[in-house]
């Protein structure tokens, strides 16, 4: 698989997770100029900025890891503008979905909610 097509499986799994989880998934791939937010989803009135992370080996760390704290601010920089175009918004948070994927086509994934950088 590309790096793409491992993204794309990545976010797929997360959506539908999300999805049995109860969310609304509201956006994905959301853009404003040069920053994305891989899901914009709503659950219970409370807005959840969502990224996702799909790595094929841990050889060098989980998926998680490898979000680091530049990443994190476009992230707060892209929800602020979300925030800015839909004012009814007010609160948020942020969350991380990491999956492993091995060569079986085997996956684990891991739902860290509410994160701080």
């Amino acid at each position: 698989m590309s790096n793409k097509e491992i993204g794309i499986f990545g976010e797929n799994r997360a959506i539908s997770h999300l999805s049995e989880l109860g969310f609304e998934i509201m956006h994905r791939n959301w853009r404003y100029k040069h920053l994305e937010i891989d899901i914009i989803a709503n659950k219970d009135n409370l807005l959840h900025i969502i990224e996702v992370k799909t790595r094929t080996s841990i050889e060098f760390g989980y998926p998680e890891q490898f979000i680091h704290r530049q990443k994190m601010q476009f992230l707060k920089n892209a929800a602020a503008f979300f925030q800015y175009e839909n004012p009814g918004w007010k609160y948020l948070q942020f969350d991380v979905i990491s999956i492993f994927l091995n060569d079986e086509k085997m996956w684990e994934l891991a739902f860290f909610e509410d994160v701080y950088f």
